[in-house]
């Protein structure tokens, strides 16, 4: 299985939003450290080390699609 970047979120507009809320009276340190667990939780229900190897080079890249 390779790296997904097709739209694929049920909702996108509802989960955005739902992201958004998550950050709400956040501190800027404590966002990104929100951001990094999410990321670490995702990346851990992916669980193959070959499509996080993709994401991370899409992400370097700017890649969306």
């Amino acid at each position: 299985m390779g790296l997904n970047t097709a739209p694929n979120i049920p909702d996108p507009d509802g989960f955005y939003a739902d992201l958004l809320n998550a950050h709400e009276g956040l501190s800027d340190d404590n966002s990104i450290a929100f951001n990094a667990r999410l990321i670490l939780i995702l990346a851990n229900h992916i669980g193959d080390r070959a499509v996080l190897t993709e994401a991370l080079a899409a992400a370097a890249k700017g890649d969306t699609q």
